[in-house]
């Protein structure tokens, strides 16, 4: 059974920075793609970021360009994302999600397996 374990999330101040973790199980973690993506408050998902199999090719959506960065450790099964400089338009549920490939389809929205979410709540 896939399962997909975000933890990480909580309450920070603007500026401030968060990592997330996604735990992943159930399948061979290195073969496929991930990504995040997010969900604010009364909005729609929004993708945030991907990344290959082999951790080597990575994309970002223009709102978060520059200030988050993914990773995975594929020997720890892993994924994270690294937000600096956060700003209250991130604040969302973040949820870590498998592609059926290597790497990312032409819609990057198109996973197939999700996690539960975690909060991020950037607020003074």
């Amino acid at each position: 059974e896939v399962q997909l374990v975000e933890s990480g999330g909580g309450l920070v101040q603007p500026g401030g920075s968060l990592r997330l973790s996604c735990a992943a199980s159930g399948f061979t973690f290195s073969n496929y793609a991930m990504s995040w993506v997010r969900q604010a408050p009364g909005k729609g998902l929004e993708w945030v970021s991907a990344i290959k199999s082999g951790g080597g090719s990575t994309s970002y959506a223009d709102s978060v360009k520059g200030r988050f960065t993914i990773s995975r450790d594929n020997a720890k099964n892993t994924l994270y994302l690294q937000m600096n400089s956060l700003k209250p338009e991130d604040t969302a549920v973040y949820y870590c999600a498998k592609y059926s490939g290597s790497s990312w389809p032409l819609s990057k929205y198109e996973c197939d397996y999700w996690g539960q979410g975690t909060q991020v709540t950037v607020s003074s």
